[in-house]
């Protein structure tokens, strides 16, 4: 048995929009500084790519990417500071969720055990 926390950002109306998936993306676009190289890495279209990047820009309101096109001098992407600054933070908000989330588990843990190990001694006399 373990934990896996899945952390996602959502709208006004609940709806989620942003996950570590995009987070990945993105560190991907920085290490690329391409999204078609990121989006091949991953197993998702250009297209897809496109169309979640944008969406996200738009919910955060801000650009994370510059983009220059394609062509002969072969177009790119890198993050804006903006973009930079995005990753970092989310990073490190998954990071405090996932280690509070365990500190947690490790309590229901210790119950767990000894709820199973208290069964096990009953009747037992």
């Amino acid at each position: 048995m373990d934990l896996r926390i899945r952390l996602s950002l959502t709208d006004d109306s609940g709806r989620p929009f942003m996950g570590i998936g995009l987070i990945w993306l993105l560190q991907r676009i920085r290490d690329r500084g391409s999204i078609h190289a990121a989006s091949r890495e991953m197993g998702m279209s250009y297209v897809k790519a496109l169309r979640i990047l944008n969406r996200l820009e738009k919910k955060l309101g801000r650009p994370l990417l510059v983009r220059s096109m394609g062509g002969s001098a072969r177009g790119g992407a890198v993050l804006t500071p903006f973009g930079v600054k995005f990753i970092a933070a989310f990073e490190r908000l998954h990071e405090r969720v996932d280690r509070c989330a365990r500190r947690e588990y490790a309590k229901l843990g210790t119950c767990i055990v000894k709820t199973r190990s208290s069964k096990g001694t009953r009747g037992k006399r």
